[in-house]
């Protein structure tokens, strides 16, 4: 017996709606500006037949390829190997980004004085399940970027400082149970200082990078 819309999560109509929406994207069958828009009003309407409604005329429905394809491209960029043990990094007076496809260490020792720097992780290569970012901030604004499929735990004390964690923590919802899901563990102290932890790309900006990524692969 088929479960009638209204009393389905309201989130999984979502997702299926923005797959099938990127699927006819990236075969030619939505040009960028309809895809563009039907996209934010996705991301946007509260109504399950308003979301279904979106993708009431497009021809093609989302097919095994493009359940595999969309699991390898939202896999976390893991490479299960050696690692370094400790990575330090010492700002005084000064302001530095780490970035890049760099390889991530199993603990990151961050000391920061009146400084300014962001660390992103958004094409770091992890070779370990699990990071702990070990950090003493005082009278700092730093910026830690973290790709959407990985995990974060904020364990860091603040003393009239704050920690902003905007990083969704559902990276294990979005990839193969097989895969494994990083978790960065933050912790230390935050003194005068302001912390935030982000993603680089908006939802929005990832799912506009997949369905480029499908179309490039599809035509």
């Amino acid at each position: 017996m088929t479960v009638t819309l209204t009393d389905r999560p309201i989130e999984t109509v979502r997702s299926e709606v923005i797959d099938q929406l990127i699927m006819n994207y990236s075969h030619g069958e939505l040009s960028y500006e309809a895809f563009e828009r039907r996209l934010d009003q996705a991301m946007e309407l509260a109504n399950h037949q308003d979301l279904v409604d979106l993708t009431s005329d497009l021809p093609l429905a989302v097919d095994k390829a493009f359940v595999e394809n969309k699991k390898h491209d939202l896999a976390p960029n893991y490479v299960p190997g050696e690692a370094e043990d400790v990575d330090t990094m010492v700002n005084i007076f000064s302001s530095s980004n780490r970035g890049g496809a760099f390889k991530v260490a199993k603990e990151i020792r961050y000391f920061s004085l009146f400084s300014s720097s962001d660390i992103d992780f958004t094409d770091a290569v992890f070779s370990q399940q699990e990071v702990r970012i070990k950090i003493f901030s005082l009278f700092s604004s730093d910026t830690i970027y973290v790709p959407e499929n990985v995990n974060v735990a904020s364990k860091a004390f603040c003393i009239f400082a704050n920690i902003d964690n905007s990083a969704p923590n559902n990276g294990v919802s979005h990839v193969r149970a097989s895969t494994p899901v990083p978790t960065i563990i933050i912790e230390g102290f935050s003194i005068f200082s302001s912390v935030d932890i982000d993603l680089k790309r908006t939802v929005k900006e990832k799912f506009i990078k997949m369905a480029d990524s499908f179309k490039k692969m599809f035509s």
